[in-house]
């Protein structure tokens, strides 16, 4: 065995290319019509263990059936000289979509897919007919499978995965489906991720990160959706990229040398293709307040469309006898076949429209539970070869393409609103808005303040020329009449004493009298010109004062204008409001999304991720550089084993940390064990455990405790030093995950010391156990199971030597409804402890009548038939034949195990 395109010699390629290839134009295969009712098929009825079911789909789904193509692979060299007097088992129909099998010379078997393609068939061809629609799908925003089974040897990767760097036309499914996908998309507002993954010996790996070779499967309890959120994503910017991605790839995937292919994939081999593209809505029109059309748009509402496409390169299915595979290899086999298997039956089930379809059997069927009656667009393409000697292998494979035909899936577009992009682009807009409110604002305000000032300006200057005219006329008639009363008086008082003189002298002069007449005529005449002169004043003083009211007309005019303006500001700030009221529903739409999706993620669980006590389990000190030993033991030898444990009572908290880690660490390499328990470490380590309160001392004392239970020396000192008691007390009151993984470890290794059996039930170690239940996390109740299992086995043992007899402490302590109810767990450490519990307890017959009540029966029948591990299988069976109360009730039941 070796790793695709290793450091060693590849050999020859899986599938060689074909002699000639026959071209063609290029076509899109269409979807065939779902089978009508009249024609007796009708949708797979709704189930729990289906996420494809009609209870789920929405109103938006469109059923589509998953597509079968058929591909022959051309004879080899091999065939070609060991068949060379045999015709090919096979018979190519492709204009009537039909191949024919042959039993014998004269009898035949005759099938129809939804395309046949001869071993003539062009790379391009198969991708256009197989995997185009699945594309195109894909970037409508549906998710997409392709998908090649087959024998071994007959194809599959040369079909999907072959790069094409000697010749362009090899190009297979997975190069040719990512040029379509980065020419349709756009990277300015799109994006494409790949993770690239394999799945060997019942065990996820990362292709693209071969550290990451556990990696969980998680569902959606809501949705049903099944992601790997641990699993390596790549962002893809071009194809050359991809291409590396693929090289980097293919050299980690796990490959062989058997007598059927020179280079058969030992794993299955996943590409998922994850595209996230932007669709813009329609744009709406904003109606003012009055009813009529604003000049406003609403914005056109972006959504986002996630979509998946997943390329499946299944392990080619093979019979031991044939390919000679053996020791690490057969197991290999063994786990591709139960695979495929599994995949048959749950293909079987969803044809058949089963209640319930099994698809928890195996990591490769709830890795593609949408594939098949889910809500992806499926295209299968089953490779067979033409030798004759591979007729069986080659029924088997056209009849998994028949039956995947008649399975029915509902495809669904998943989008969702792009709140983000829409809150910035109102942000946006709000600003420009804002901005231009603002300048009409500054502008309005400065021609107002310019109308003001020229119109104060115009009124004091009318106002001043007025004063001063009117002024200077004022006192150019004072002046006048001042100067006309003194000269009458002047005159009157010379008059009166010409008159006075006259009358004394008696005379009278004619001559004098009309002189003072004609005067008096004058000042009468010079009077009523002044008060003409009053009157044009007047008049002119009226002038000005219809002057200042066309003034006053202009202000009017200006302040009508500022009246104006200040509605249409009213208008542009009611408008504002509108768009910030329409902002903060948005942003209040996209905090209620946020949470509720914070909320469906808050039931994953714990993280995967270690703790720091990770490393006082499982890493132990090594040698690393030019023969320099690890830091933990380097320290170790400079201060020493005492200087160590004195640290442990110290007042710093942090000092103390440190020290009970480097105890810890000290206490994973075997070696040490003996050292630290008789320089009373053990002994130090209780107190700590009884005493402090802090959640991390604890966690990590609890974890060097397990680490020297291990050995079975130092289980007895754990024991008389009261230590089975301590550790049930700090697994009531400790409520961390880590702390409680690290002590139902340190009881379980205890549970496998067959002297403390009666001591852990009397000091409450096995109560203790069954308490850390609660906590839920699988590695917690993975270790559970152990100790379970280990104390099972236990006393099954003591049971056999005849030291034990009565009912088992486990189903006294009332552990039995757990056990059942957790023998089939997802989780296979959990599942395979307790299936081993199951069947140490069933090992004797007082057991028996207890275990049937509580439905232990149930598991043991299905445990026999199918478990995964072939030895708790037989010994299932074993017990179930040889108890007389099981079969006595499974005779009762009816049961055939």
């Amino acid at each position: 065995m070796a790793y695709r395109n290793g450091v060693a010699a590849r050999g020859t390629v899986k599938l060689d290319r074909p002699v000639s290839f026959r071209t063609s134009s290029s076509f899109k295969s269409k979807l065939p019509p779902s089978p009508s009712p009249a024609a007796g098929s009708a949708l797979r009825r709704s189930s729990p263990a289906s996420f494809g079911s009609a209870s789920n789909k929405d109103d938006h789904a469109v059923p589509g059936r998953v597509r079968v193509a058929v591909r022959l692979r051309p004879r080899n060299a091999e065939e070609s000289a060991a068949d060379a007097d045999f015709a090919d088992c096979v018979e190519l129909q492709p204009e009537l979509k039909r191949l024919k099998l042959r039993k014998n010379n004269w009898d035949t078997d005759t099938y129809e897919f939804d395309d046949v393609l001869t071993e003539y068939a062009s790379q391009k061809r198969v991708y256009e007919v197989v995997a185009k629609p699945v594309v195109e799908s894909v970037l409508d925003g549906y998710n997409g499978t392709v998908m090649a089974y087959g024998q071994t040897g007959t194809g599959k990767t040369f079909t999907l995965g072959r790069l094409g760097e000697e010749d362009t036309s090899d190009r297979g499914i997975m190069v040719r489906a990512m040029e379509d996908i980065l020419a349709d998309i756009s990277l300015e507002t799109d994006s494409v991720s790949v993770s690239y993954l394999q799945l060997y010996m019942e065990t996820l790996q990362d292709l693209l990160d071969p550290a990451n070779d556990n990696i969980p499967i998680v569902e959606d309890p809501k949705t049903g959706d099944v992601s790997v959120p641990r699993a390596t994503v790549v962002d893809i910017k071009d194809q050359l990229s991809f291409l590396e991605l693929l090289r980097v790839g293919e050299a980690h995937r796990i490959a062989a040398n058997t007598k059927l292919n020179t280079e058969s994939s030992r794993s299955h081999a996943i590409l998922m293709v994850n595209v996230k593209r932007c669709v813009m809505g329609s744009e709406d029109n904003v109606s003012s307040e009055n009813g009529g059309p604003s000049h406003l748009t609403k914005p056109s509402r972006p959504l986002v469309r996630k979509s998946k496409l997943v390329v499946v390169d299944l392990a080619g299915s093979e019979r031991i006898q044939k390919s000679g595979s053996e020791g690490h290899m057969l197991e290999e086999a063994k786990c591709i076949n139960l695979s495929l298997s599994a995949l048959g039956k749950c293909i079987n089930s969803l044809a058949e429209n089963s209640s319930h379809v099994p698809f928890r059997d195996s990591k490769l069927t709830r890795l593609l539970r949408d594939s098949f009656g889910g809500s992806a667009r499926t295209s299968l393409i089953v490779t067979i070869g033409p030798s004759p000697r591979h007729r069986g292998e080659t029924s088997s494979t056209i009849l998994f393409g028949q039956r995947a035909m008649k399975v029915e899936n509902m495809l669904k577009i998943k989008e969702e609103f792009d709140y983000k992009s829409l809150s910035r682009k109102l942000e946006v807009q709000l600003d420009k808005l804002i901005a231009e409110n603002e300048r009409q604002h500054k502008a309005y305000e400065d021609e107002v303040e310019r109308l003001n000032v020229e119109a104060e300006k115009r009124i004091s200057e009318v106002e001043r020329n007025f004063a001063d005219a009117l002024e200077k006329e004022r006192r150019k008639c004072q002046m006048d009449y001042m100067e006309a009363v003194k000269k009458l008086e002047e005159k009157l008082v010379s008059n009166q004493k010409q008159d006075h003189e006259g009358l004394v002298n008696g005379k009278c002069n004619g001559e004098e009298v009309s002189e003072v007449q004609e005067l008096l005529q004058k000042e009468i005449h010079l009077r009523k010109v002044a008060e003409e002169e009053v009157e044009n004043l007047k008049s002119q003083l009226g002038l000005f004062t219809q002057s200042e009211a066309g003034g006053n007309a202009e202000i009017v005019r200006v302040h009508k204008i500022l009246e104006e303006e200040a509605q249409h500001k009213k208008k542009l700030e009611e408008e504002i409001i509108i768009l910030r009221s329409q902002l903060l529903q948005l942003n209040f739409e996209a905090e209620q999304m946020r949470s509720c999706l914070d909320r469906g993620g808050a039931g994953n669980g714990y993280s995967s991720a270690d703790s720091s006590m990770s490393s006082v389990r499982h890493s132990h000190p090594r040698d690393v550089g030019n023969g320099q030993k690890a830091p933990v033991s380097t320290l170790f030898e400079q201060v020493g084993l005492q200087k160590i444990l004195s640290l442990l009572e110290s007042e710093d908290a942090n000092v103390r940390i440190h020290a009970v880690k480097v105890v810890a660490n000290l206490a994973a390499e075997e070696t040490n064990q003996k050292r630290i328990v008789e320089a009373g470490g053990l002994t130090s380590l209780l107190m700590l455990l009884r005493s402090f309160e802090d959640e991390t001392v604890r966690r990590v004392a609890a974890g060097a405790i397990a680490n020297l239970a291990m050995n079975e020396a130092n289980q007895e000192h754990i024991m008389v030093q009261g230590g089975i008691s301590l550790l049930a007390t700090t697994a009531a009151d400790a409520d961390d995950a880590q702390t409680l993984r690290m002590v139902a470890g340190a009881i379980a290794n205890l549970c496998g010391n067959d002297k403390l059996q009666t001591n852990l039930r009397s000091e409450g170690g096995i109560k203790a156990l069954l308490g850390i239940v609660r906590c839920g996390h699988p590695d917690v109740l993975s270790q559970v199971a152990r100790g379970i299992a280990n104390f099972a086995k236990c006393e099954s043992r003591a049971c056999t030597q005849g030291i034990k007899s009565g009912r088992s402490i486990l189903i006294e302590d009332g552990a039995l409804p757990w056990i059942v109810q957790n023998a089939n767990d997802e989780a296979a450490p959990i599942r395979r402890h307790i299936e081993l519990a199951l069947c140490h307890l069933a090992q004797h017959e007082v057991n028996a009548k207890d275990m049937i009540s509580g439905g232990a029966l149930w598991e043991l029948v299905r445990i026999s038939r199918d478990c995964s591990r072939e030895d708790i299988r037989s010994l299932a069976r074993r017990i179930l034949n040889s108890s007389p109360t099981f079969r006595a009730e499974l005779r009762r039941l009816r049961i055939d195990y």
